[in-house]
């Protein structure tokens, strides 16, 4: 497959994107190079190579599922430097 000016017009188009008339020519040289470097990599044989899910074969450490008591809304208002019916008061920003 090769990229045209027109495709690229096209592509432009549907990506909202706005190219000047100038660069087209470049947009397609490059285009052109990343299909022929795509279609170099489907010429590699993978026949004999195993599918890698993942880079790190060893499961994430887990913590022990165990209910904690945390902070109360009163107790975490307790450290607030001015608060108000149980919410922070902070300084008007927007007028």
């Amino acid at each position: 497959m090769s990229v045209s000016i027109e495709l690229v017009n096209k592509i432009a188009h549907l990506a909202r994107i706005k190219i000047q008339d100038s660069e087209l020519e470049t947009y397609k040289d490059e285009l052109n190079k990343i299909l022929d470097w795509v279609s170099q990599l489907q010429e590699v044989n993978t026949d004999d190579v195993e599918p890698l899910g993942s880079v790190i074969f060893s499961e994430l450490p887990q913590r022990e599922d165990k209910v904690i008591t945390t902070n109360t809304k009163d107790e975490i208002l307790e450290n607030a430097p001015n608060s108000k019916y149980g919410y922070y008061v902070v300084p008007q920003v927007i007028d």
